[in-house]
């Protein structure tokens, strides 16, 4: 059994803004070294060759991270060391897009499940601000991303994605703007209750995240549409590009030592048509739900990366979900990307903080589940069912 026994995040930033001087392991490092010192009571870890040791035997054995668009050089060892591990704990980068934080936590939740490893520090970080440019050799200009599908495939930007899953799933302009509002307003109210704070670890002088105002249906009614000419996907329901880091420790049942956490019940990475990419939620989280034998009915909490109003709510009908309507208490209830920011890399790794917050750290009853999921470019799904222990 894998075990979340602590989950943080950095504050959210606007690419370019609040974060544009830090790199990523200067987003990462906090956070790492916050959920350190929340296991073992010992974020300076263990010396220049040692892990980092402390409460109830348990010691650092590895660090998983995602991240998407570099600098590269295994981010999650650069970040170790710069959160005082030591020089024992190696580190591993995952990229799986948009999914990385979260398909990061699956991967050292098997490892902690096989016997591996009893300790891992799992999650995700991005820094688009600082992120190198790349160009092709022989050519004078950088591109812009890398092709997520080899020639002869549909390789659309996430963009244009979520138009055509918006039309091809009926989800017309004024839902998403709704849910668009949902969102900013429910990010606001919990950032006033103090529901954030303490998943939060303040890094370069923010204890806030940057995003989140009030938002008014009739001021994103008149946006024009941002990717096709006369669609439905503007500026005001699509999230921005960010900055910020997430992680959370993974330890086996028999080292939580009575540490309240969430056990990892299924997890699952699946593909979809890459021409439909934020419809991949949808098979991986059925996959999820029919491994463990567990109806969506019984899923008390779910989080989902919200890249786009039309995506979410094209998974969520599919799911037989109304976030705008009576669902609006189960899926994310305090906002998510779209008011918080979507740093690629991190924000799998985001709603999986969420859902710490929202069942362990709200004294939900043991057998609560959990659901966080992430659509990722290229047509994949990436979902992780949790259980309150």
């Amino acid at each position: 059994m894998a075990v979340v026994v602590a989950a943080r995040r950095t504050p959210i930033g606007t690419a370019g803004h609040a974060y544009k001087e830090l790199t990523v392991d200067r987003l990462a490092a906090p956070v790492i070294a916050a959920v350190v010192d929340d296991v073992t009571g010992d974020s300076a870890g263990g010396g220049a060759g040692g892990g980092a040791g402390g409460g109830a035997g348990r010691v650092v054995e590895d660090v998983v991270l995602g991240n998407c668009m570099g600098p590269g050089g295994n981010v999650a060892r650069v970040s170790a060391l710069a959160a005082g591990l030591g020089h024992a704990v190696p580190g591993v980068t995952v990229d799986r897009q948009c999914g990385s934080g979260l398909a990061a936590i699956l991967l050292a939740a098997q490892a902690v499940r096989a016997g591996d490893v009893d300790l891992v520090i799992a999650g995700g970080v991005e820094s688009a601000s600082t992120a190198p440019l790349r160009t092709r050799r022989g050519e004078a200009e950088p591109y812009a991303r890398a092709p997520f599908t080899p020639a002869g495939h549909p390789d659309p930007d996430m963009g244009p994605a979520a138009e055509a899953l918006a039309a091809s799933c009926g989800v017309g302009r004024e839902r998403q703007d709704a849910y668009a509002c949902r969102s900013h307003a429910a990010a606001l109210a919990a950032r006033a209750a103090g529901r954030f704070e303490e998943e939060i670890v303040p890094v370069g002088g923010r204890a806030d995240d940057q995003r989140p105002r009030p938002l008014r249906a009739s001021s994103l009614a008149r946006l024009p549409a941002a990717f096709v000419a006369g669609g439905t996907v503007t500026p005001g329901n699509a999230s921005p590009v960010s900055d910020g880091a997430a992680a959370v420790a993974i330890v086996p049942d028999h080292l939580r030592a009575g540490l309240p956490g969430m056990r990892l019940v299924a997890g699952s990475v699946v593909g979809c048509d890459p021409g439909l990419p934020g419809w991949g939620p949808v098979p991986a989280v059925r996959r999820v739900l029919a491994r463990a034998g567990v109806e969506m009915e019984r899923v008390a909490a779910v989080e989902i990366v919200e890249a786009f109003a039309a995506q979410v709510l094209a998974v969520t009908d599919a799911l037989g979900l109304d976030p705008l309507g009576a669902d609006g208490e189960r899926v994310c209830p305090d906002g998510g990307a779209l008011a918080l920011g979507h740093p690629w890399g991190a924000s799998g790794a985001v709603v999986v903080a969420r859902l710490f917050t929202r069942l362990v750290r709200a004294g939900a009853p043991p057998g609560t589940l959990g659901l966080a999921t992430a659509a990722v470019g290229g047509g994949l799904g990436v979902a992780a069912l949790f259980e309150v222990v």
